[in-house]
């Protein structure tokens, strides 16, 4: 082979003439929506089975590959072609159906409106090899649902030259790496072109000049997925590797990456013609572009950087996914002055109000700049991927809104989903189709009751569905990878020879070490027995790639090949290398349990026992995330009771043994115990209530309309609002939190008088009075509110409920009479605490960081926590 390195070598491509009558098939290779529907699939698996394989599922490449042999012989297929005429108008009803969103909200308010969605990876089907994991799943599920609902969305991403890295083993069981180009031109993707027919491009400064960025496009349904690209000659060749590798790189490649993402992002959907009216930034590697659109508004309208803000803000959603604060991207303070030493000056901020953005306490100068901190900073909606992710997200920032109760600090929840229609096994759909009796998966997306159909599956029916997934599987098993290149020399560590009819529990994810990849191996002795009972044995598949930095996720991974070498258990524990979503599919629908055992607290959400849960595999789990709230005993098992400990090898003994006990003594049993057709009854039914209770709430559709009617369609209204009349909603909303902070620290409760401290009959009234000194605020700035809650164990309020009290008047300069009488709460010892917080239409459900004073609190202390010097001040 002619190396390229000693000689030019110009490309050219030679591709088959695609006949009139199958130009439908180049459509549907370039929308991924083919990606979810088997039909648009079997058509290219009918071109050419072995280079649908062999192309890694790619159908773009396998329009330039196939012979024009094949193509003329398909051109005269009548079956062929009714069948791509069919699937072709599927394509085409998709496109026109008004969806979920049009029909139930009103028009007005959604019409002409467009939502932006930025991340850092999607992972819409394997062959756009985009996406590390089950972020890029998560975000790729989402644009598919959206086309379903027909939102208005619009996606943005990066587009990496190498992807993400392939994986394989040393015969030792270390992970190797290596990655290959992606061959843009071949892959489902097209370049965004101007009206001059030129590559659309924008500029983004970086120290040592600008940078380059070329935009391109995917297609999901009706979804435009936009991926930047700095790969272009006029850049500088440290530049061109930006989009190089996904996750790959130090600190200052990843800044330099969210620079090109977010104020790229923006730019480029300005260059073509689009101003989002919600920005939505799942995780926080995209936060840079809320300053790129405060910076815009300020440029078009003159304002100030407090003004243009809170018109940004409203229209800004921050999902975060991260459950400890290691795992956010946080710079070094000198890094950041690098990188925008003149941008800050177009925000009309000093560099110190730039970097406080960043901070979760502005008074810290040493504090890194943390990309979430910035992303809540910028954002009027904040949210965690599940109900524990919220708890644990709110205890994670509570310091950027001292005096906040943590169940009032504005960080919400959306539990994540997984997009059914990519994950659910086909069978398994058709069959669910059929006793539906009609194709209300697809028409209807929004009725999630489609599932309660599995009820109705003959027991025998749902078992021989499964039984053929496992067998599948374990054919899977041993194959071989044909994208591993032959020159690495690597072979399959074991035999592979898993027993299609044994119990298989699956284990696929990151190998970070807080999910504890070597819990199964705590007890060798008691895992063995298990492993190798002859008439109920058990068997492990495991997958998943460690970070390349990450030696101790890399050392799980070699404990697991060691210990099945070491003991010969090559035939029942079987790692499959290069874990990907085509290899997922095989495990979430052939495994008969899913394992997870992360440490408590750390799993934000967890959606691969989502896609095991919905094709019927129980799951067996550590109560985090995702499973601490899906969990009954109905729908599989749960590893422990809640709780946490100080002391890692002490959870890791009590877990491992919870383990071990629930497989002896419920899973392995339940399993065995077969009736006279061999069908394993206890075990079928659990397999249905998984499917019928997790399937409706625990996917993306569901997940959609929620951040639909919980996120995007507030945050439109409340930005409508705000730049209505050339943004004096914002101007206005920036005065009032200047006045707001200014007499802050005047603030003080003057007289309070309540019926407390008297017991009192179910039917008396708790009435509350307060004179409070506002300090020359009006009236309408600010509410008064009263607390109202049970006495905790430690003395504090427990589930308050909030109640405002009425005004009645100034008693006096500046003081002010408020008053209310409440219906009493049940029985028992209650408390009541007073406070004040910002008020009127403009602030309405906000909570502002150091806006908030109690009765009982100095006014020196409210004056502390209210910075003098703001980020938005500075």
């Amino acid at each position: 082979m002619l190396n390229p390195n000693h000689a030019t070598i110009r490309r050219f491509d030679i591709q088959p003439e695609v006949p009139e009558v199958l130009q439908p098939l180049r459509d549907l290779a370039y929308n991924l929506w083919w990606s979810w529907h088997p039909e648009a699939i079997d058509l290219f698996i009918r071109l050419d089975r072995v280079l649908w394989r062999k192309t890694r599922h790619n159908p773009v490449l396998m329009l330039s590959l196939v012979s024009p042999e094949r193509l003329h012989e398909l051109s005269s297929d009548r079956p062929f072609l009714d069948a791509l005429n069919a699937t072709y108008e599927k394509l085409q009803r998709h496109r026109r159906r008004p969806g979920w969103l049009k029909e139930a909200h009103d028009d007005k308010l959604c019409g002409g409106a467009t939502l932006a969605y930025f991340c850092a990876e999607f992972a819409i089907t394997e062959s756009l090899q985009i996406y590390s994991g089950g972020l890029g799943v998560l975000a790729g599920d989402h644009l598919k649902s959206a086309s379903e609902l027909g939102l208005p969305l619009i996606a943005v991403g990066l587009l990496y030259r190498h992807g993400y890295f392939q994986q394989y083993l040393t015969p030792d069981g270390w992970q190797q790496e290596y990655t290959p180009d992606l061959d843009f031109e071949h892959l489902p993707i097209s370049r965004v072109l101007g009206d001059d027919g030129e590559q659309v491009t924008v500029r983004v400064k970086m120290p040592k000049g600008p940078v380059s960025i070329a935009l391109w496009q995917a297609t999901v349904g009706r979804v435009p997925l936009y991926l930047l690209d700095t790969d272009l000659p006029e850049n500088r060749p440290e530049d061109r590797a930006i989009t190089g590798q996904l996750y790959g790189g130090d600190m200052d490649m990843r800044i330099r990456q969210e620079i090109v993402l977010g104020i790229g992002g923006t730019r480029a959907l300005k260059r073509i013609g689009i101003t989002p009216d919600v920005c939505h930034m799942n995780e926080g590697h995209s936060a840079f572009l809320a300053l790129e659109r405060i910076r815009n508004l300020i440029d078009e309208h003159g304002l100030t950087f407090d003004e243009a803000r809170q018109a940004a803000m409203a229209s800004h959603v921050f999902t975060t996914h991260t459950p400890v604060p290691a795992g956010i991207d946080r710079f070094p303070p000198e890094l950041v002055q690098q990188y925008f030493a003149e941008y800050h000056a177009l925000l009309k901020l000093d560099m110190e109000g730039f970097l406080a953005l960043g901070r979760d306490d502005v008074f810290n100068k040493d504090e890194p700049f943390s990309m979430a901190t910035l992303a809540i900073r910028t954002s009027d909606w904040c949210n965690g991927v599940s109900k524990l992710h919220g708890e644990v997200s709110r205890s994670m920032w509570k310091g950027i809104w001292p005096g906040i109760p943590d169940e009032e600090i504005p960080i919400g929840h959306v539990t994540n989903g997984v997009h059914a229609s990519s994950w659910l096994s086909r069978p398994l759909a058709e069959a669910i189709d059929r006793q539906l009796g009609t194709s209300t998966r697809h028409t209807q997306p929004a009725d999630h009751e489609v599932f309660q159909a599995v009820a109705g599956l003959p027991d025998d029916h749902l078992w021989a569905i499964h039984t053929e997934r496992r067998h599948r599987l374990v054919s899977f098993t041993k194959r071989d990878d044909p994208a591993r290149p032959a020159r690495l020399g690597a072979a399959r560590h074991a035999d592979n020879d898993l027993d299609p009819e044994a119990l298989t529990i699956g284990f696929a994810r990151r190998f970070a070490t807080y999910k504890r990849g070597n819990l199964m191996l705590r007890d060798p002795e008691r895992l063995i027995r298990l492993i190798t009972d002859k008439d109920r044995p058990v068997q492990f598949v495991v997958s998943g790639k460690a970070h390349p930095a990450d030696g101790g996720g890399k050392d799980l991974i070699k404990q697991i090949v060691q210990f099945t070498r070491h003991h010969g258990l090559g035939g029942k524990i079987v790692f499959i290398e290069n874990y990907a979503m085509h290899s997922a599919r095989y495990l979430v629908q052939g495994c008969d349990v899913w394992l997870n055992n992360p440490r408590r607290g750390m799993e934000a959400s967890g959606t691969s026992g989502m896609k095991a849960a919905i094709n019927g595999v129980p799951n067996c789990s550590i109560l985090d995330g995702w499973w601490d709230e899906g969990y009954t005993p109905d729908v599989g098992w749960a590893i422990g009771y809640r709780e946490t400990y100080d002391n890692p090898d002490i959870a890791d003994q009590i877990e491992s043994k919870a383990f071990y006990d629930l497989l002896e003594k419920q899973i392995v049993p339940m399993f065995y115990e077969r009736d006279n057709r061999g069908i394993p009854q206890r075990w079928v039914q659990v397999m249905k209530q998984s499917i019928i209770q997790l399937a409706p709430f625990f996917n993306t559709n569901r997940m959609v309309q929620q951040y639909a009617e919980q996120y995007y369609l507030p945050a439109l209204q409340r930005a409508r609002a705000l730049r209505a009349d050339g943004l004096a909603g914002s101007v206005l909303r920036a005065q009032q939190k200047d006045r707001l902070r200014y007499a802050w620290p005047s603030l003080s409760f003057v007289n309070v008088k309540t019926n407390a401290g008297r017991p009192l009959s179910p039917d008396q009234k708790i009435e509350v009075a307060a004179d409070v000194q506002l300090g020359g605020l009006p009236t309408q700035d600010v509410k008064v509110q009263a607390l109202i809650g049970v006495i905790g164990e430690q003395g504090g309020l427990s589930e308050p409920t909030v109640v405002d009290l009425e005004h009645f008047g100034e008693e006096g300069e500046g003081v002010h009479r408020y008053a209310v009488k409440i219906e009493p709460p049940a029985c028992g010892p209650h408390g009541v605490a007073l406070r004040v917080v910002p008020g009127g239409e403009l602030m309405d459900g906000v909570h502002e960081p150091g806006l908030i004073f109690w009765d009982g609190q100095p006014a020196a202390q409210a004056a502390k926590e209210t910075p003098a010097t703001t980020p938005e001040r500075a």
